[in-house]
């Protein structure tokens, strides 16, 4: 086997611990964690369902490489779960030193490809990295509002911290924006959010 496919190879084994990073949100119909990787590929999927309704026009094999990529990082730095401010403030550096050992397993041109689409989704600037953050938070209310708010009771969440993460979906989709704005009042109504 070339160097080139071997290194390849590796890295594809390598991601397959996504799998094992097992998140808060639950699957619908009150169903156990979901897990990285089932997160991922559900995001992907939506991003190309609802691409219609993004603010600019994207790219959506850009969209979809960086929902599928997003998490990668968590199989060395763990899941930081959204509402969790303390685990928030180390995320950057454990997730930067994560980014730098797995795509370094990867051929350089490949490793410099994955790692600019990681960073645009993270900086969330581009018309892509916006949609694309735009399905990261979604994703996740979409399933919490389908176990009726379990999740956000569970973690006692606050209304601001919610509002905090999903008021940036309004930059990747105006529209997906005032769904989430609907799912959010009803359940701070039903006292799923605590306010």
């Amino acid at each position: 086997m070339n160097e080139r496919l071997k290194k390849q190879m590796e890295f594809a084994l390598e991601i397959d611990k996504e799998k094992n990073i097992i998140r808060q949100t639950h699957l619908s119909g009150n169903g156990r964690r979901e897990n990285d990787a089932e997160h991922a590929w559900h995001m992907a999927i939506m991003a190309y369902l609802l691409k219609e309704h993004a603010n600019e026009k994207v790219d959506i094999a850009r969209v979809l490489m960086m929902c599928l990529i997003h998490d990668i990082v968590e199989i060395d730095a763990g899941d930081t779960y959204a509402y969790d401010p303390k685990s928030k403030e180390t995320q950057k550096e454990r997730e930067d030193a994560a980014k730098e050992r797995i795509f370094s397993m990867l051929p350089e041109d490949q490793k410099k490809e994955l790692i600019a689409l990681f960073d645009e989704f993270e900086e969330a600037k581009t018309p892509e990295g916006k949609f694309a953050r735009a399905m990261d938070n979604l994703q996740p209310l979409m399933l919490n509002d389908s176990n009726n708010g379990a999740d956000w009771r569970e973690h006692k969440v606050k209304a601001d911290l919610v509002y905090g993460r999903h008021n940036r979906t309004r930059e990747g989709s105006e529209i997906l924006f005032e769904l989430t704005d609907r799912i959010l009042k009803d359940n701070i109504k039903k006292g799923n959010i605590a306010q």
